[in-house]
């Protein structure tokens, strides 16, 4: 039997062309097997230890292993390709790596985009995904009957990256390219972050040059509204800020046991937004938005304009049952970042006492059980976001015939968790509530109550809320709890996001005002815009949101 020549021969190159060719022509791929194309078997990754499937998603964002190569046997590549047995019994295809590959030189970076769900544009399958680096869509598998190997044939598009081991191959003829040049590819496809690196963020941060000759900011860059998503977009910025929280996400080996696609969506997005090797100054969240409108049953979605304060809530607390600890339930980044404690005094008045002065009983009896009326109770209860109350704008115009948008202090809304201001509140019951804050959390959230319900429609408040961009001192204006021993009271705040809504309720839209702390400057970001602003502009707007950092 002859020896077949190495891949590595120039003739033998040539020859297996020409052999390649004639099959083609001899044997060309029917309509019939085309429809059969996404139903294959040979071109699927095998099933190894300890890998699992996420709802829908692959095990790989939780960061597979590199050895998990995908195995694209059939009849042809066992007769040309040799094998061999590996110590575990299972048979690998040896597949030939060569460092020059003269097809290089199509790569296109431009028309590359990650950015998108991980599925193959002709199955729809988000197994064994390739990426065509020369035209940049998503193509299954590369073995002779894929997708991939086919449009290789049909279009002359050669070079192909794993969207999971980040390995380029050639294709059709399958040899994997190892050169360094495609490196920054994939970064690009999946950003990496060194432990040192994440703690040095933001000092001395460098600006980047996109591919198109722009100059972005790490971690200021725009964020694509799909349709209607900007409540998503300004709610990521402003938590982007939040240094604990994004250092925890730039690091995925800090949440890769967990199971939530959510969590590996949210950090994935994270390492892109913070990522100083983009190729655009931009990001599309359509993989994280995915992953909202599925851990959310389509509370919120893609189309449907929603409120960031709602959006936030949820956000956190999902984000916390994902990433709590399995002893100390209570115990995540979320909480460590966010969560304070009230106490709260509730006091409502006793049903049955009520109705038995309602059926007659004498007014000596009534009076003597008024003063036992009131049912009091006192509890604490753990908050991550405190709502203030705006007071009610004035009904009447002033002498231009416009309406007078009042202004109020924030200390006066923030008197509402001093312990003594009563708060009347109708639902569940009718009740009086007292609040008072008894720990101050490292990031404390605000929400202005802008909006409130009726049977018909939804009124907006436009009074300004007058507040500190910094130093913002809480011990002067409500009662704190007094430190523990060789511990120093931390009650100086500083402003570090605002989220604002512009527009009539239902049709405006929101933009968020965030600090750059390595430039120590304020942007207004607005989906893909974002501008450099004074911080007296940030406080002339309609805050609706704001997040305060405490001082160390």
């Amino acid at each position: 039997m002859e020896t077949p020549r190495r891949p590595e021969d120039e003739d033998g190159e040539e020859e297996g062309f020409d052999r390649e060719q004639k099959r083609q022509r001899l044997s060309p791929i029917r309509h019939d097997s085309l429809l059969s194309l996404a139903h294959y078997s040979d071109d699927a990754d095998e099933d190894e230890p300890g890998r699992q499937t996420l709802n829908g998603y692959q095990a790989g964002v939780n960061g597979r292993a590199d050895n998990s190569e995908d195995e694209d046997e059939d009849d042809h590549d066992k007769e040309n390709r040799n094998t061999q047995k590996s110590a575990s019994g299972r048979r690998h295809r040896l597949v030939e790596i060569r460092r020059d590959c003269p097809h290089l030189d199509t790569v296109n970076r431009q028309v590359l985009d990650f950015d998108f769900e991980k599925f193959c544009s002709v199955s729809l399958s988000n197994l064994n995904v390739y990426a065509c680096l020369v035209c940049g869509k998503y193509y299954q598998g590369r073995g002779l009957n894929s997708h991939a190997y086919t449009h290789s044939l049909e279009v002359g598009h050669h070079v192909y990256i794993n969207l999971q081991t980040e390995k380029v191959y050639c294709l059709p003829d399958g040899y994997e390219v190892n050169d360094t040049s495609l490196d920054d590819i994939r970064h690009v496809l999946n950003p990496r972050f060194m432990r040192d690196q994440v703690k040095h963020l933001d000092e001395n941060r460098p600006w980047s040059r996109a591919l198109d000759g722009s100059n972005y900011l790490p971690g200021m860059v725009g964020l694509n509204n799909i349709k209607e998503t900007d409540f998503v977009n300004v709610t990521i910025q402003c938590l982007m800020r939040v240094t604990p929280l994004r250092n925890f996400f730039l690091i995925p080996e800090n949440y890769q046991n967990s199971k939530s696609p959510l969590v590996h969506r949210f950090g994935e997005l994270t390492r892109k937004v913070w990522h100083a090797r983009n190729f655009k100054g931009q990001v599309s969240p359509h993989e994280f938005l995915q992953a909202v409108m599925k851990a959310s049953n389509k509370r919120f979605q893609i189309g449907v304009q929603s409120d960031p304060v709602e959006f936030m809530s949820w956000l956190l607390n999902t984000l916390h049952s994902k990433l709590r600890h399995t002893k100390k339930k209570n115990k995540s980044i979320i909480h460590d970042c966010f969560q304070g404690e009230l106490e709260v005094v509730k006091e409502m008045h006793r049903r049955s006492l009520i109705e038995k002065m309602e059926n007659g009983d004498d007014e000596s009896k009534e009076g003597a059980l008024r003063g036992s009326n009131i049912l009091m109770e006192t509890s604490r209860v753990p908050f991550l976001m405190l709502g203030l109350d705006l007071p009610p704008p004035p009904l009447f115009k002033d002498a231009m015939e416009k309406n007078i948008i009042p202004q109020v202090p924030l200390f006066n809304i923030f008197k509402k968790f001093d312990g003594e201001t009563v708060t009347e509140v109708v639902r569940p019951c009718i009740a009086r509530m007292r609040y008072r804050v008894t720990r101050l959390p490292k990031y404390m959230i605000l929400h202005m109550r802008r909006f409130t319900k009726n049977n018909f429609f939804v009124e907006k408040n436009p009074t300004l809320v007058n507040f500190p961009v910094k130093n913002l001192e809480l011990k002067d204006y409500i009662p704190l709890p007094a430190p523990k021993q060789n511990e120093k009271l931390k009650s100086k705040y500083d402003l570090i996001a605002n989220i604002v809504h512009d527009g009539k309720p239902g049709e405006g839209y929101y933009r968020a005002f965030v600090q750059c702390k390595s430039e120590e400057l304020w942007y207004e970001m607005q989906d893909l815009h974002v501008t450099e602003t004074l911080p007296q502009m940030v406080a002339l707007s309609e805050a609706y949101m704001q997040i305060y950092e405490q001082h160390g």
